[in-house]
């Protein structure tokens, strides 16, 4: 039977300098979407299609990220089809 190794939170490192803002919003964007998608997945949808925008945005509002745009409920459901659910 194979244990689950639990490595606690992340440390977080600041963003490199100096790069165009356009980069960091990106960034930012690609790890909201991961969060959603990841919380979209523990609860059971596992089918992007099931993803719509309203339901990733009630999962946003329960697990205290702020709503996301049309572009990262879009990228959301393509970290779940990446996914290979």
């Amino acid at each position: 039977m194979a244990t689950a190794m639990t490595a606690g939170p992340v440390k977080k490192k600041p963003l490199p300098a100096g790069l165009p803002r356009e980069w960091y919003e990106s960034h930012n964007r690609r790890l909201k979407a991961m969060r959603l998608a990841i919380s979209l997945l523990d609860s059971g949808t596992y089918d992007a299609r099931r993803a719509t925008n309203r339901k990733i945005r009630t999962m946003a509002v329960r697990t205290g990220i702020h709503r996301p745009s049309n572009v990262t409920c879009k990228m959301v459901r393509a970290f779940i089809i990446s996914n290979g659910a």
